[in-house]
């Protein structure tokens, strides 16, 4: 393959740099008309002295000195070309002084006539310059493959295709992205031309340059008529159409026509298209009219390219350029939503989820994408319905403000859950779809292991729900996979480390670990943050001294105290306990282990808590997978795998985005555990979406089982990260858990003691942060008026903003417009939020203060293990660490039975752990299982797959 010939000594781009103190801006301009992009106008002026004889009109040419008796100003044109688009410079510049705008040419051989004029007028503008010379033969693909690299370069404002017209194929112009065509001469640009709209397209400039000649020729344009010879195809259409819009009257005809000298003769202006040259006598022009003729630039004489209408037409394409980067600059700031609502028409009875999700079609999520403000460079698309949102948008919007902050949390719930998932997607949908306020949810993924297992899915449910269901339930864009991968390659890395430590000397592993590659020795990145750490300042791998060398290749990990589990998104109880290493090529290394569900990793505590990449590798680097058998914490970063951890989950770092039922936009991302890690999704979705809905807008995102768990976690852990304060939250209960708390199934006494219970005692605990309460009543058709009435009347009693019921899951957003309404009232209101306890508090009295304040004890116990590792954290450094208590979601207190609102219990903590990566310690209350396992009957069962259609079915 031939190679193009970038102009420049170091073998880059040649920048031709803009004099310092210029500026960029937009332009507002009336349209001009169009001509071939690739051309030189030579414009020949009939005069009364020249009129009587019989020989050609004389020839005026745009590489010559302008004469007086012409009586064409081109200076005078192009001072007030580069004047304007100066100004529109200095204006840009005003609002962003960084941004440089930047016109690429791409042209068949080192023919540097073009890139001098380019070259002057932008050296007056302030504009920079690009050359890329491809040989004069080049191929089609060596053509779209440079336009492909100037297309994905931001710093590319405008690309000019100077080559010859063989070259320039459909393939070609339509391979140059339309907002940097600046010539116009893409389809899409040149439909727009001649469309009349060119909002986001350009003229040609060569049109430009014709029509401010024929302007500074002879006055006004209106009703004057112009003769087009030549130039079948598009630009003669978009010529004519343009020359008409501007008030003239357009004639066309063919040098060949039997009715061309009296066509010339009526005409005002006459403009000969295409690069067969056509004379005529003088005779036939008409007195004071002007003859305009338009030849390829690449068949002109040696001076065409020189000044003169070459000039006036490379000022017009760095005006286009500066427009361009305007557009560019203008799309960088925050837009307004343009959501377009996807309609429901609910049915009675209400059918299954899956039949609804199936029964609505979706959005592609490029449109979407483009309705709620972003950018077609900040959207991974993955199929028609999903796509990962790039990080760069946090850096794009950083001076937007942030929404109002919604958490939706819940009374202590029964097993099956009291729908947060579906209030939450009810709450958006009625915020956006029929209240117009713009509006994000964001939720975690689910695991597969309640999907196959008992609970189901997680996309909400009847008429709010996640679309489509069956995609965000399963494999979604494989951010659990990915954590799966990360957590088990370090799980691999702790064994494997230990056997080769196990069977090697330390010149051994020395030798391994530190091996000559190509004669050179070195260590790798992560090899020296380790020798940091241990204290050894060298970088010589022949300097270490055997003392140092034995430091450095030993963790010494303590198999007894490996903290390290390998996990599986599945729900799979034979894996709770297992044992490794009994094959004989292991060399005895046996030892006990388990297995936790997916998203108990650490990693997907780490995914949910970080707030971009860089943060993201430091909390991977520091996890502590165990500890050495001379007492000190052992991590990833030791290890040597935390940067391959980085890489593995570099994708799963962006949050995806899906849509509602009705249209709206939601982000899914993140899905840790609700006990042993915070259970909330993801720091980043929430400040991406922060900064979309602007400031009027609300983001509504949902924390695991009951505000006392989930809520605390989010309050305590996930707002220290990431530094959000929430404006209100929504409290959902049901009366089904209701009934439950006040102590049996049917009587209005009952649901009133649980409200007066369970539901005073959550409303008391957001109170405890200062934040406000909106109770949703999620509505089952079981429920009575009578029922829904006291729930909400005694929900205000208890403290309550307000207390409304909710219909979403048999009507959509359209019945949770009162809960919507009550939010909105609600995060209006001055807020006065305040954490729980001061981080810097010791371990034991942080513990004490959520058990007694959250969940009502009278005290805490510690087991004998507990104050062991609390003395050994705090020794560690992490006694600054926030807490993630660990403990039953069936009940505020450790026992799972009792209901209601338990009064004098201790708590018993009967071990306490660190998650120091995600930056937590978490005590467990009672036993914690962190991997499920399947019931009699699992979900299972009912999914299955259609050969046919691919449709699933089973799914809820």
């Amino acid at each position: 393959m031939k190679l193009s010939i970038i102009r420049s000594a170091c073998g880059s781009l040649r920048i031709h740099p803009a004099r310092r103190g210029s500026g960029v801006g937009g332009l507002s301009r009336r349209c001009h008309p169009a001509l071939p992009t690739h051309s030189r106008v030579i414009l020949r002026a009939a005069s009364a002295a020249s009129r009587g004889g019989h020989n050609p009109v004389p020839a005026v040419h745009f590489g010559n000195p302008p004469r007086k008796e012409d009586g064409f100003e081109y200076d005078t044109s192009l001072s007030e070309v580069v004047r304007s688009t100066k100004e529109a410079m200095l204006a840009l510049q005003r609002r962003n002084s960084t941004v440089q705008p930047l016109l690429a040419i791409i042209q068949a051989g080192e023919d540097d006539r073009l890139l001098e004029i380019s070259k002057k007028i932008a050296g007056r503008i302030g504009l920079n310059i690009t050359q890329i010379c491809l040989e004069k033969g080049c191929s089609e693909d060596e053509i779209v493959e440079e336009v492909l690299k100037l297309n994905e370069d931001p710093g590319v404002h405008g690309v000019y295709l100077h080559l010859p017209p063989a070259s320039l194929t459909s393939r070609v112009l339509n391979t140059l992205k339309p907002e940097k065509d600046v010539d116009g001469i893409s389809d899409l640009n040149m439909g727009r031309l001649v469309r009349g709209d060119i909002s986001k397209g350009f003229v040609p400039p060569v049109a430009s340059a014709v029509l401010a000649l024929l302007e500074k020729h002879d006055g006004p344009l209106e009703g004057k008529a112009v003769l087009m010879v030549g130039g079948e195809g598009p630009f003669g259409v978009a010529l004519q159409c343009l020359i008409e819009r501007s008030g003239m009257v357009a004639f066309k005809s063919h040098c060949s026509s039997k009715n061309l000298q009296s066509q010339v003769m009526q005409a005002d202006a006459v403009v000969l298209l295409g690069a067969e040259i056509v004379d005529f006598p003088s005779t036939w022009v008409k007195p004071g009219a002007a003859v305009i003729r338009c030849t390829p630039t690449l068949e002109s004489d040696e001076h065409a390219a020189a000044l003169g209408l070459g000039s006036l037409t490379a000022a017009y394409r760095t005006q286009n350029v500066v427009h361009s980067c305007g557009r560019w600059l203008q799309e960088q700031q925050y837009q307004p939503w343009h959501l377009r609502s996807l309609k429901l028409q609910p049915l009675t009875p209400v059918p299954s989820d899956i039949e609804i999700s199936r029964a609505q079609t979706p959005k592609s999520v490029d449109q979407l994408a483009e309705e709620v403000g972003l950018l077609p460079e900040e959207l991974e698309a993955y199929g028609r319905s999903k796509a990962k949102v790039r990080l760069s948008l946090l850096d794009r919007l950083h001076e937007q403000p942030d929404g109002k902050y919604v958490l939706v949390a819940g009374i202590t719930p029964t097993p099956l859950g009291e729908g947060k998932s579906t209030v939450t997607i009810g709450l958006v949908q009625a915020l956006t779809a029929h209240l117009k306020l713009n509006s994000f949810a964001c939720l975690r993924q689910p695991s597969q292991g309640p999907t196959f297992g008992v609970k189901g899915g997680a996309a909400g449910g009847g008429y709010a729900q996640v679309i489509p269901m069956e995609e965000f339930n399963l494999h979604l864009t494989g951010d659990i996979h990915a954590i799966t991968a990360s957590n088990n390659l370090v799980a691999a890395a702790i064994d494997a480390r230990m056997l080769h430590e196990a069977t090697q000397s330390d010149k051994g592993l020395y030798n391994r670990l530190v091996p000559s590659v190509n004669g050179v020795r070195q260590f790798s990145p992560i090899q020296i943050s380790r020798l940091r750490r241990l204290g050894i300042n060298k970088t010589d791998p022949a300097s270490l001294t055997p003392q140092e060398v034995s430091t450095f290749v030993r963790l010494d990990l303590d198999p007894s105290k490996i903290t390290w589990q390998r996990v599986v998104d599945t729900n799979d109880r034979f894996l709770r306990k297992i044992t490794v290493g009994q094959a004989s090529t292991e060399k005895g290394q046996i030892r006990e282990t388990g297995f936790d569900i997916a998203v108990a990793s650490e990693i997907m505590a780490i995914l949910a808590l970080a707030d971009g990449l860089e943060d993201m590798k430091r909390r991977l680097a520091r996890m502590v997978v165990g500890t050495s058998r001379c007492g000190q914490p052992v991590t990833a970063e030791d290890l040597g795998v935390s940067g391959a951890l980085a890489v593995l989950m570099k994708d799963a770092i962006k949050p995806t985005l899906m849509q509602t039922l009705e249209g709206t936009p939601v982000f899914v991302h993140a899905g840790p555990f609700a006990n042993i890690a915070h259970g909330n999704s993801s720091v980043l979705a929430d400040k991406l979406a922060l900064k979309l809905v602007g400031r009027d807008g609300f983001v509504v995102t949902e924390a695991g089982f009951g505000a006392d768990i989930g809520m605390e976690k989010f309050f305590n852990i996930k707002c220290r990260a990431s530094g959000l304060r929430p404006d209100a939250v929504v409290l959902v209960a049901t009366v089904r858990a209701l009934k439950m708390h006040g102590g049996g199934p049917n009587n209005l006494s009952l649901v009133a003691g649980g409200c007066r219970s369970n539901l005073r005692k959550q409303i008391q605990i957001a109170h405890l942060f200062g934040v406000p309460v909106v109770v949703a009543l999620n509505v089952f058709k079981t429920d009575t008026q009578a029922e829904i009435d006291l729930v909400c009347q005694i929900a205000k009693e208890c403290g309550a903003s307000d207390a409304v019921p909710c219909h979403h899951w048999a009507q959509g957003g359209r019945g949770s417009l009162d809960l919507a309404r009550a939010v909105n009232e609600a995060a209006s209101r001055p807020g006065n939020f305040q954490f729980l306890y001061d981080i810097e508090m010791p371990i034991t009295e942080k513990i004490r203060t959520i058990a007694q304040k959250v969940y009502g004890a009278d005290d805490i116990e510690l087991s004998p293990e507990a104050k062991d590792k609390i003395d050994y954290y705090n020794k560690q450094g992490y006694g600054s660490l926030p807490i993630c208590m660990a403990k039953t979601h069936l009940s505020l207190s450790h026992m799972p039975d009792k209901k209601g609102v338990p009064t004098g219990f201790v708590l018993p903590i009967r071990e306490v752990r660190a998650s120091v990566g995600a930056g937590f310690i978490y005590p467990l209350v009672g036993t914690m299982s962190t991997m499920p396992g399947l019931p009699t009957r699992p979900c299972f069962y009912d999914i299955d797959l259609d050969p046919v259609t691919e449709e699933i079915t089973g799914l809820f």
